[in-house]
C-alpha cells in the first residue's frame, strides 16, 4: 500500500503540469489508483471532450453532514516566466517548496491526500460519526468552471454536509467572504475603408475606446463611498478591460474591435448591473452614431464567466468549526476576506456552507517560483487531525 507525507505528495501533484488548457487526467487517475488501494472508492466527473475530470470520494459513513474538502487541479502556465527552479518538479530550499501549483493549491491538496490513510483508519474503527468527502475539480483558474457539474451531481442526489474548506492560500487563517466576478466580452463592428476617408468609416476601435471610458466611469462610481464595503481590499467594487483586439493596419479604419473585462463585486452588489449599463450606453449613445454612417454596424456583449462571492455568517456553524480546526481565530473581528475568488460562493449557492483557509500566501501563487513554505504544509496536516478528531465527534 503507497502512502505518502505531505511533502512526498505535493512532489508527486507537482509533477502533473495541469496548466488549465491541458488535461488534468493522468492526476486524477493517479489519485483515483491511490485512493483505491487505500480501499476509497472515487468517482469522476468528466468535462464534455472528456479530457479533464473532477474527482469525488466519500471516506466514512453515508449520512448527511460532515466534511468536504476542495480543491482544483488545475495550475496557470509558466510560459514567459523567469524561474530558477523546474517549475514541474518539487525543490526545497530554506524551509519552502518550489514548484508550480505548491502555494495555489496542491499544497492543500497534498496535505488531504496524505491525510486519507488516518480518515481511513478512522472510519474503520467505527470513530468517523460522519463522512469526510474529497472533492478535486479542474479549470478553476479560468472561472470556477470544472466543480459546476460536479455540484449539479451532487444536489441532485440531496446530499447535504456541514460545510466545505476549500484549500487556496491563506496562511491558514479562515476566511469567510470574497468577491464575485463575472467576466465579459465586448465585440465592436464598424465599418472599413481607406484611413484617407477615415469619415466615411466607423472605427471600431474608437466607439471601443468609448465604451472602456464608460467602463471607467462606472468604476469610479462603484469606488463611493456608499458602496464601500469595509471589509474588503480594496473595500468596494471594482470593474477593469484587461484584453483588447482590433485593426489590421495603421491606413486602414479598423472593422472590428473587441475588449475582455471584468467585474470584481463585494457580496450583495448587482453584478450583471455594470454590463447593462453599458450595454445602454451602447444601444442608446453609441449605436445610432455608428449606424448613420453605415446600418450593419453593431455593439455586441458575451458572456464569458461568472461566479457568485462568498459572505459566509461569522457566527454560523461552519464558521465556528473552521475557527476550531484550523487553531485561528476566523479573521479580525469574526470576518477573514480575500480579494481572489474560490469556487466557495458556488458551494454557498448550492446550499453547502462554505469556507476558505489553506497553506501558503496568494502573494506566492501565479508567480515564477512559486513556494509554499513547510511550515504551512506541517500546519494544513495538523488541521487535517484536528478534522478527523471534529467527526469523529460530531
Amino acid at each position: 500500500m503507497n502512502t505518502f507525507s505531505s511533502q512526498a505528495m505535493l512532489a508527486k501533484l507537482v509533477g502533473f503540469p495541469t496548466v488549465s488548457r491541458d488535461s488534468n487526467l493522468a492526476l486524477i487517475e493517479f489519485v483515483q489508483a491511490y485512493l483505491s488501494e487505500l480501499g476509497v472508492q472515487s468517482e469522476l466527473f468528466y468535462n464534455a471532450e472528456r479530457t479533464k475530470a473532477n474527482l469525488f470520494a466519500t471516506i466514512g459513513p453515508a449520512k448527511d453532514g460532515g466534511i468536504v474538502l476542495s480543491g482544483h487541479t488545475d495550475v496557470v502556465p509558466v510560459d514567459g516566466q523567469n524561474w530558477t527552479v523546474a517549475p514541474f518538479e518539487l525543490t526545497e530550499r530554506d524551509g519552502r517548496l518550489y514548484g508550480r501549483g505548491t502555494a495555489d493549491m496542491k499544497g492543500y491538496l497534498a496535505s488531504v491526500l496524505a491525510a486519507v490513510p488516518l480518515f481511513v483508519e478512522r472510519a474503520r474503527a467505527g470513530a468517523l460519526a460522519v463522512p469526510v468527502h474529497l472533492a478535486l475539480s479542474y479549470d478553476e483558474e479560468i472561472g470556477c468552471v470544472g466543480v459546476r457539474p460536479l455540484l449539479a451531481a451532487l444536489q441532485a442526489r440531496g446530499f447535504q454536509p456541514r460545510v466545505c474548506i476549500i484549500g487556496e492560500p491563506t496562511e491558514m487563517q479562515p476566511v469567510l467572504g470574497h468577491k464575485g466576478k463575472m467576466a465579459v466580452r465586448c465585440c465592436v463592428r464598424g465599418a472599413a475603408c481607406h484611413s484617407a476617408y477615415a469619415p466615411y468609416g466607423v472605427n471600431a476601435i474608437h466607439y471601443a475606446a468609448r465604451l472602456i471610458g464608460k467602463l471607467e466611469e462606472i468604476g469610479e462610481t462603484l469606488a463611493q463611498p456608499e458602496h464601500r464595503d469595509e471589509r474588503f481590499d480594496p473595500p468596494f467594487s471594482t470593474v477593469q478591460a484587461g484584453l483588447i483586439r482590433g485593426g489590421r493596419a495603421l491606413n486602414i479604419v479598423p472593422a472590428e474591435c473587441d475588449f475582455d473585462f471584468e467585474v470584481r463585486a463585494v457580496p450583495g452588489f448587482d453584478i450583471g448591473s455594470v454590463a447593462q449599463q453599458l450595454e445602454a450606453y451602447a444601444s442608446d449613445t453609441l449605436l445610432p452614431k455608428m449606424r448613420a454612417v453605415q446600418a450593419d454596424t453593431d455593439i455586441r456583449f458575451e458572456a464569458l464567466n461568472a461566479y457568485p462571492g462568498l459572505a459566509t455568517d461569522p457566527d454560523s456553524d461552519g464558521a465556528r468549526l473552521i475557527a476550531t480546526v484550523s487553531g485561528a481565530a476566523a479573521g479580525a473581528g469574526g470576518f477573514g476576506t480575500v480579494a481572489f475568488g474560490t469556487e466557495g460562493g458556488l458551494y454557498d449557492a448550492a446550499g453547502i456552507p462554505a469556507v476558505v483557509c489553506g497553506p501558503g500566501s496568494m502573494d506566492q501563487g501565479h508567480k515564477p517560483d512559486e513556494f509554499v513554505a513547510v511550515e504551512q504544509l506541517a500546519r494544513c496536516d495538523a488541521m487535517m487531525v484536528r478534522i478527523a478528531d471534529e467527526l469523529g465527534q460530531a
